[in-house]
């Protein structure tokens, strides 16, 4: 019984049984135990368990929530969970244990979600599929044959095979978004601002990289939001938080919104065949649910965008490790670290101040143009990947040109890095599957500091269009 409860129960589903009694926090756990035992010699999305910690939390009594008593996992990349060890999927940390909790990690627990052990990711989360030298790939359990998506693919993975309901996550140019929309969930990034970093961290890449969740219901991605979002006092885009939980808004039917179609790649050129099937799609649903959807091609300078997204993140990537060193007392070699990281730390030294002044300028205003571009629309809908999940190994990290590897990353992310930098928050959820049953997820973008429409937005295509119960054979 507890097996098909597990199976068939989203994050507050389970929550709800503990809280009646029906099943214990301990029992729940023993259950995910189980499932990543079973699951993850097929796919590879967990890489360290911490069993023990998890078996004493839930059985000491927990703090009230929706989401209180759910097994959770935790992204192996940035973000500091005391007693956890934080490898980024590289060898130069494959020894660090956390010491710290950031301020994320205390309201994780403060909801009392579980953490169970941590999720495989690309090194240094620098890649949209997860496939790290580290730990070995993980494996897409919809069809092994392509990329899980990354870097929250570890994450991902796990949700989708049916470990745990939902999983921690993080985006800097799609992170969240790809491997939802790979393996058939819900990922929100949300807003520049919605969280904070603290106590460790005021800022990554000015804003464009955030931290949230995957899951299987829009419910348990408003209700996670709900316990981990909230500025901290001197936090640089600090946002308010809303008058209204989140769970509570997406109660409600969203207004008739004006929505934004993307038809064609920002250079003009066609979107594949098969993300055009889930575009349209999506937009039939919106339709048929009383939106107004208008084509509007979205436009900027690809190229010039690679070049200073790539210059200003390996600025930030070298400086991370120059902070790293002294920290650890050793400086980052090549034996370190596989070598399209090394082609970013190297290239990030070569960059002056000078330029990484106007880099940051001139993303400001691409960013500004696309905010005003998309002003009309309530929410703009575009694909999360240009083309259907990519073949295994096919953004392998050992090219050593930084700016070849970029090139090939960077024309895959084309529709999900503009909105990092723009700070506007972005929801994907899965729509259609391809012929061989692979999921192809499209992204909902909104207005700054609304994620609330975008989950209400979300909530009404999955009561109209259900996807909880859709899963790969290894669920």
């Amino acid at each position: 019984m507890l097996t098909q409860l597990y199976k068939n129960s989203d994050g507050i589903g389970l929550s709800e049984y503990i809280q009646k009694m029906d099943v214990t926090a301990l029992e729940v756990v023993e259950q995910a135990i189980q499932e990543i035992e079973r699951l993850n010699p097929t796919v590879n999305a967990v890489t360290a368990k911490l069993y023990d910690q998890a078996r004493i939390i839930a059985a000491q009594p927990l703090p009230e929530g929706p989401l209180s008593g759910v097994p959770f996992l935790l992204k192996d990349l940035s973000v500091e969970w005391k007693g956890f060890p934080v490898t980024n999927g590289c060898r130069y940390f494959k020894d660090y244990v956390a010491t710290t909790d950031w301020h994320i990690a205390k309201r994780v627990r403060d909801a009392g979600l579980i953490p169970l052990g941590k999720t495989n990711v690309p090194e240094n989360g620098w890649c949209i599929a997860t496939e790290p030298k580290l730990f070995g790939p993980t494996i897409n359990p919809w069809n092994a044959s392509v990329s899980a998506g990354g870097s929250s693919g570890g994450s991902a993975v796990a949700v989708a095979c049916g470990m745990v309901p939902l999983a921690d996550a993080s985006d800097g140019g799609g992170s969240i978004r790809v491997p939802a929309a790979n393996n058939g969930l819900v990922g929100l990034k949300p807003s520049r601002g919605r969280l904070t970093f603290g106590p460790d961290v005021v800022d990554y890449w000015y804003g464009a990289v955030v931290f949230l969740c995957v899951s299987r219901t829009v419910r348990d991605t408003a209700a996670y939001l709900d316990a981990v979002a909230g500025a901290h006092p001197g936090d640089p885009y600090a946002l308010p938080l809303p008058g209204k939980p989140y769970l509570t808004a997406i109660s409600e039917a969203p207004r008739r919104l004006r929505i934004g179609l993307a038809t064609r790649l920002p250079d003009g050129s066609p979107i594949h065949s098969e993300v055009t099937k889930a575009i349209e799609r999506a937009a039939s649903i919106c339709a048929d649910l009383g939106h107004d959807l208008v084509e509007h091609h979205l436009t900027y300078d690809l190229e010039n965008f690679k070049q200073i997204f790539t210059r200003i993140t390996g600025v930030q990537t070298a400086a991370f490790f120059r902070k790293c060193a002294e920290r650890f007392g050793r400086a980052v070699t090549p034996q370190d670290v596989e070598l399209a990281t090394w082609g970013i730390i190297e290239l990030g030294k070569t960059v002056s101040g000078i330029q990484h002044s106007d880099d940051i300028e001139a993303m400001r205003k691409i960013s500004r143009n696309i905010i005003e571009e998309l002003t009309p629309f309530d929410v703009y809908l575009a694909p999360v990947l240009p083309v259907p999940p990519r073949p295994a190994g096919w953004y392998e990290m050992s090219e050593p040109d930084i700016r070849v590897y970029n090139d090939r990353l960077l024309s895959d992310i084309l529709f999900t890095a503009p909105f990092n930098c723009t700070g506007q928050p972005s929801i994907a959820i899965p729509v259609h599957y391809s012929a061989d049953n692979v999921p192809i997820g499209v992204q909902f973008v909104g207005r700054i500091a609304d994620e609330a429409t975008l989950l209400k937005l979300a909530a009404q295509i999955e009561t109209a269009h259900p996807w909880k119960d859709r899963h790969p054979r290894v669920f």
